[in-house]
């Protein structure tokens, strides 16, 4: 069977299955073979013990694996990670796209997203403050996941006639294990293009949508002409708000897209470290204004990491149960966060200027520090810090079953926050978040817009690049007058079905690995300036 069509029924069966399965199916790819209303609704005495998922057992197991066999590459090539970064070894001769710094922009505007503000958020609001915890637990074993996915996709990536890069683990899978795997790789990139659409799209769509739907209804009310949500169907009401919303999101990122990964690398490299440092800056304000609150709050996130309220979960096996909610909801807000496993950033690292896959591998361990490490961190310790945490779910279930005040989630909860720490400044905390989520949310948005275009054009040859760039615009529009639970729900459902394959390759090509990356390091590195004086270059 040909690629192309393969490829077109696989994605026909895939969307079939989620449109059909909606979101108790969405669920159930995260909690299998557990029941996860038993795991979300706890603490009912009656419901029975969930056992541990099946995707968390891979996720963490990958990494703790893959570090141990590597002994420790996120601590032993950091700092050459950094220097790769900062253009040390760069040669403009090399074949690429993109050279590391913007390659690593790329990647760092797909993770540093919707996932550091309305995933943080999201994770407190159903798992608590431990959740965090988790979080942290998968930004440290992925930073070995992330360095071997990259280090192998541009060690079996595809330099095409005209010079682009063609990269990712469809061309991992199908190189490096070999034509009878193609299958696997057919699968990983069918789930990549639907991927593209939710998780690095509707998603990022929606929480901008949602944000800007929110600042306006705080100037004219919810029952303007502009606001007013109209029903639909059963479950779906929108506004002109939206949709205004929705129009002018899909024509940026049209503007920007149909240019190709170049128009890509140089718009994420402008927006990339502006957009870091604008947060950082602002999340350290708060926390230093509320320095005395700094060390019971990594008390409270490792305290309800292990040890969740007990007298509300009561049950025997209520603790674990409890536990288990603030683990998977830290672990797959970590993933959606960096993306650590997943397969989206080799795709963009496959296009960096080197002739070494392990040199770039080194640069995208150093996305998790940034990302979940770092920017997550700083969002959640923002919303602990605060007690903005308390209008939250968890809070309410599992603290102070009496609470009345009014609960938040996702970016709304996160713009509560630094309301509340920003307001010995001024009164106009929540106005930042609006910035960041329009910021994040563009360059995530045009960063998997990429991801997805590889993917297509590994299954559909260059004649459906086009096409597929009109729908991904398509899917920013439909994003933006969403649902929250249902766009979450697919978009975690995506994410997981993505990272499957891709971990099963980095399992059977560790040995591989391992080679390549004791060859690497057994190398003189010498940076450009000095070859290239000594006449070496």
């Amino acid at each position: 069977m040909k690629k192309s069509t393969a490829g077109l029924i696989g994605i026909a069966i895939i969307f079939t299955v989620l449109i059909i399965g909606g979101v108790p199916f969405f669920n159930s790819v995260w909690t299998f073979p557990g029941n996860f209303e038993s795991i979300k609704n706890f603490p009912s005495p009656d419901v029975p013990l969930g056992s541990i998922p099946f995707m968390l057992i891979v996720l963490l197991g990958t990494g703790i694996f893959i570090t141990i066999k590597l002994k420790f590459p996120q601590i032993r090539y950091f700092w050459h990670g950094i220097k790769v970064t900062a253009g040390i070894y760069d040669d403009p001769k090399d074949s690429g796209d993109l050279n590391h710094f913007r390659a690593l922009s790329t990647a760092i505007s797909a993770t540093v997203g919707i996932g550091n503000i309305a995933g943080v958020a999201t994770a407190i609001y159903y798992g608590g403050p431990g959740a965090l915890f988790w979080m942290w637990v998968t930004g440290i074993f992925g930073t070995a996941l992330k360095f071997s996915e990259v280090s192998l996709a541009h060690k079996y990536r595809e330099i095409l006639p005209d010079g682009s890069i063609a990269g990712g683990p469809m061309y991992t899978i199908e190189k490096g294990l070999g034509p009878k795997w193609k299958w696997l790789a057919i699968m990983f990139a069918c789930f990549a293009v639907i991927c593209s659409f939710a998780t690095g799209n509707a998603i990022q769509a929606f929480t901008l949508s949602d944000q800007i739907y929110s600042e306006v209804t705080q100037i004219v009310g919810t029952n303007n002409f502009w606001t007013i949500k109209h029903q639909i169907f059963t479950g779906f009401a929108v506004s002109w708000q939206q949709v205004i919303n929705g129009l002018v999101l899909s024509s940026i990122v049209a503007l920007v897209i149909i240019g190709g990964i170049k128009r890509i690398g140089r718009v994420t490299s402008i927006l990339s470290p502006f957009m870091a440092v604008f947060y950082i800056i602002a999340t350290l304000a708060i926390i230093i204004a509320n320095i005395g609150s700094l060390i019971p709050s990594f008390e409270l996130i490792l305290e309800m990491a292990f040890n969740p309220p007990a007298k509300i979960a009561g049950a025997a096996g209520g603790t674990f149960l409890v536990m288990l909610n603030t683990v998977l909801w830290g672990i797959k807000r970590g993933l959606y966060s960096n993306e650590s496993g997943q397969g989206s950033a080799p795709i963009a690292h496959s296009a960096a200027k080197t002739k070494y896959g392990v040199r770039e591998g080194t640069v995208a361990l150093l996305e998790p520090y940034i990302d979940t490490l770092t920017i997550c961190t700083l969002t959640g310790l923002v919303i602990i810090i605060t007690g903005a945490w308390y209008h939250t779910e968890f809070y309410k279930l599992r603290i102070d079953p009496n609470y009345t005040d009014q609960i938040y989630n996702a970016s709304i909860l996160t713009s509560y926050a630094f309301k509340i720490g920003l307001s010995w400044l001024f009164d106009y905390g929540d106005k930042i978040i609006t910035l960041a989520v329009l910021l994040f949310a563009t360059s995530t948005i045009i960063s998997w817009s990429y991801y997805g275009d590889r993917a297509t054009f590994y299954l559909f040859g260059d004649r459906a690049i086009l096409p597929y760039k009109w729908v991904f615009v398509l899917f920013v529009f439909i994003g933006s007058i969403a649902e929250l639970e249902a766009v979450w729900a697919f978009g975690d459902a995506a994410l997981g079905f993505m990272t499957a394959p891709n971990l099963l390759s980095i399992i059977l090509l560790s040995g591989v690995l391992k080679k390549d990356v004791r060859e690497y390091f057994s190398m003189n590195h010498i940076p450009y300036k000095k070859l290239k004086k000594d006449g070496k270059d």
